[in-house]
Order: C-alpha cells, then structure tokens, then sequence
C-alpha cells in the first residue's frame, strides 16, 4: 500500500486497525512504528505524523476503543425493551466486546489506570461504568432491581460477564458452547440484581 494512496486522516485510522492486529496476535510487545510502518507499505516517517511514539500510538488506541466499547454499551442501555431486556442487552454488548477485542480491552484498562492516562482516556473509561450505573438506577426505580449503589452494582455485574469473557478467551469453558454460558451468566447475574422477595 504506497503512503500516496492515503488521503488526510486515513494513514491514522489504518495504523490503528493494524495496531489491534499486531495487538491481537502478539500483544503490545509486537508493536512498534517502524513495524506498522512496513506492514502499510509506508515511509517509517509516516506514523509520526499522527504519533508521536510508541506509546501515543498505545493511547490512541486505547481510546478508540473505549470510544467503540462505549458506543455499544450505550446502545445496549438505550435500546427498546424494558430495563431487565436492556440490562441483557447491556451484558451480552460487554461480553460481545470482550470477546471479539479481548486484547484491545486488556490494554484499554491496563492505559486507563496508568498514573500518567490522559483525562480524556479516564474519562472514556469511566463512561463505560456511568451507562451500566445510570441503567441499574433506572432499573431499581421501577423496582427491578435490589437497592444499593447503581456504581457498586454495575462493578459487579461487568465483573461477572468479564470473568466469562476470560475464560472464553483462554478456551477454558470446555464443552459449554459460550451463547450458553453467557444466556446462564446473564440469568443468574439478573436473578441475584432483583429485590429480596
């Protein structure tokens, strides 16, 4: 691909797919602007017009992802149904992501903790957790669901399909095709968030 078939704003967008591809097949250790810059067909210059290292390259992709993750989560919370529907849609969009992208969402959490994450990366990050509060909240009004604080639930219930998510990655759920253990996960994770009869 020679770097003159780029028009503004492309050469970016492709460094980062290629990036979650390196990312996916051999983790962040793989990637390098050289690397990308070689696998584009392009001048090793190229990338440091839109990065500026390695680890702005690490950010930027943190961020899309977010951007994405979020972009789902939030279509999953504002979707048709009833809350306890949206809540499902919510966990299976979560378990969707994690498992498509796992590699992406690693280093997406592992950016938004680093000391020196952007604001605009822990704002992404914590996004996510503020849709999955702000539907729980919505949820105990109508009294689906138990009370409590919507931000502790909503850490729950992301450790649950996430901890799901893991063990489809590592290819630990055995026999269990995973559409089955994530419609099992998300019942019981459903069934502990209603009220105490």
């Amino acid at each position: 691909m020679a770097e003159g078939s780029y028009h503004h704003g492309n050469l970016r967008a492709a460094l980062l797919e290629r990036a979650e591809a390196v990312l996916t097949e051999s983790g962040p250790a793989g990637l390098s602007l050289r690397g990308l810059a070689r696998d584009l067909g392009v001048s090793h210059a190229a990338p440091t017009r839109h990065f500026r290292d390695r680890q702005a390259l690490l950010d930027a992709l943190a961020v899309s992802g977010f951007t994405e993750f979020n972009r789902r989560l939030g279509e999953a919370a504002d979707g048709p149904g009833g809350v306890e529907r949206r809540l499902e849609a919510l966990g299976r969009a979560y378990l969707g992501f994690a498992v498509e992208r796992h590699a992406l969402l690693h280093l997406m959490f592992a950016a938004k903790h680093e000391e020196r994450s952007s604001e605009e990366l822990r704002q992404l990050g914590h996004h996510s957790l503020d849709i999955a509060s702000r539907l729980l909240a919505e949820a105990q009004t109508a009294g689906a669901v138990r009370p409590g604080d919507p931000a502790r639930l909503a850490q729950v219930a992301f450790s649950t399909v996430h901890g799901l998510a893991v063990l489809a990655v590592g290819g630990l759920l055995d026999e269990t095709p995973l559409d089955e253990a994530g419609d099992l996960a998300l019942r019981v994770l459903l069934a502990g968030l209603r009220p105490p009869a």
